[in-house]
């Protein structure tokens, strides 16, 4: 629940390489979809998940939005 008392949709977001993780993260909803989509410019080819995060899933949540371009240039 949020301040106001509304439930918040938390998603999952998870990046793939064939059939091996390579990031799994949860966020709210827009945070998700935002991330997810950042994640699938930056690594065009492979495949984007963003599924609702279901209970007991154990995940780090989403690193701060600075960290979503960073790397090799």
């Amino acid at each position: 629940m949020n301040e106001s008392g509304s439930v918040v949709e938390r998603r999952r977001v998870r990046v793939w390489f064939g059939d091996h993780v390579i990031a799994d993260y949860w966020a709210e909803a827009l945070r998700a979809e935002q991330y997810a989509d950042a994640m699938a410019r930056r690594f065009a080819g492979l495949r984007v998940t963003n599924d609702p995060l279901g209970g007991g899933s154990v995940v780090r949540p989403l690193p701060s939005e600075r960290l979503w371009d960073l790397g090799p240039h």
